[in-house]
């Protein structure tokens, strides 16, 4: 906490603050004293002319002194809900003043701020330059202040796909674009291709958006007869893609066909508009698939290239090895004391 000067409010200013809330002062400057014993002091207070924004550069300039701190309460035609004005408390502290000045001003803000009623203050604007105070000037700090802050070009890319990856309910002939997701609709041609794969026709559904045209659509990008040794060759290097892909293997001793959504995404070689367009609707996809045309996913996967897609990555993504013989905890060795030592001289 910053420590106080011990400056309070003289008491024409208190009994003054008492009496300019009723809307019939705009501007009110106020000084620590001279004296030996310093006190807040009213330097100087103004009344309306028109509105706030177009009292602000008659009003604020020429009361400032270029050498001399000051504190300035300005008063908003905005109201508060008890019906009471609003106020700006605008600190002036020059560069050019003496360096003791500047410091007893900055220690009696809070102690000026309570006193007036920090309630009622919506705003603190601190400022050292004469092209600060104008209107314009105000108005680029309140643009500053309401700016977020610096995010580097990774965190901005990871904000905007991770706001837009929130799961959504759609149909096959549905689009929607929202802040939170994004769902295309599904071409005739990608429905048929989904479609008999669930009927057992093909073993592999390959998926892609269509972004070149006017409506963003997800259609087929291939389908056929497709085995796990030819399935990395199926994943584009350089785009995005959704597999269905029908994986037949044995587990146990039991032959077995998992159906099998895959998600390819090869990093940041993908533009960022590409990369949140899948990421937003993979979801999406998900549903239509699941849902409409009631074809269950024994498991969703989300590989960076073809490479991953081997038998044994996709045997332990579906049947996970589960250990059965957990170590037992062994209790470490206490400290050693080293040898023992003879303490008494034999006789």
């Amino acid at each position: 906490m910053a420590s106080q000067s011990g400056i309070v409010c003289s008491e024409e200013l208190k009994t003054f603050f008492g009496t300019c809330r009723d809307g019939k002062i705009r501007i009110i400057k106020v000084s620590i004293s001279d004296s030996t014993n310093p006190v807040l002091i009213l330097d100087t207070h103004l009344e309306p002319v028109s509105s706030w924004e177009d009292d602000w550069d008659q009003m604020v300039a020429p009361q400032l002194d270029p050498d001399q701190p000051a504190f300035i309460l300005y008063r908003l035609d905005e109201k508060d809900s008890s019906e009471g004005f609003l106020w700006i408390l605008l600190s002036w502290s020059p560069d050019h003043a003496h360096t003791r000045q500047k410091m007893l001003y900055a220690s009696t803000k809070a102690t000026f701020k309570k006193e007036f009623g920090a309630g009622q203050i919506k705003d603190d604007y601190y400022f050292n330059l004469m092209e600060e105070i104008t209107l314009a000037g105000y108005k680029r700090h309140l643009a500053v202040e309401a700016a977020p802050g610096p995010l580097s070009r990774q965190e901005e890319e990871m904000k905007e796909i991770k706001e837009s990856e929130s799961r959504v309910e759609i149909s096959v002939d549905t689009k929607h674009n929202t802040l939170s997701a994004l769902a295309f609709p599904f071409k005739s041609e990608a429905l048929a291709a989904v479609s008999s794969y669930g009927a057992g026709v093909c073993d592999y559904v390959q998926l892609a958006i269509d972004a070149d045209t006017a409506t963003e659509e997800v259609v087929l990008a291939t389908s056929g007869a497709c085995t796990t040794d030819q399935l990395a060759t199926q994943v584009p290097e350089e785009s995005a893609r959704y597999h269905l892909f029908r994986f037949k293997h044995n587990h146990q001793g039991d032959y077995k066909e998992s159906d099998v959504f895959i998600y390819s995404m090869p990093g940041y070689s993908v533009p960022i508009k590409e990369r949140m367009m899948y990421s937003s609707c993979r979801n999406a996809v998900v549903d239509v698939i699941e849902k409409t045309l009631n074809i269950p996913l024994e498991k969703k996967l989300e590989v960076d290239n073809g490479s991953e897609l081997t038998e044994e990555y996709l045997q332990g993504e579906l049947h996970p090895v589960v250990s059965l013989n957990r170590p037992k905890f062994s209790k470490p060795p206490g400290p050693s004391r080293g040898n023992k030592r003879i303490t008494k001289t034999p006789a």
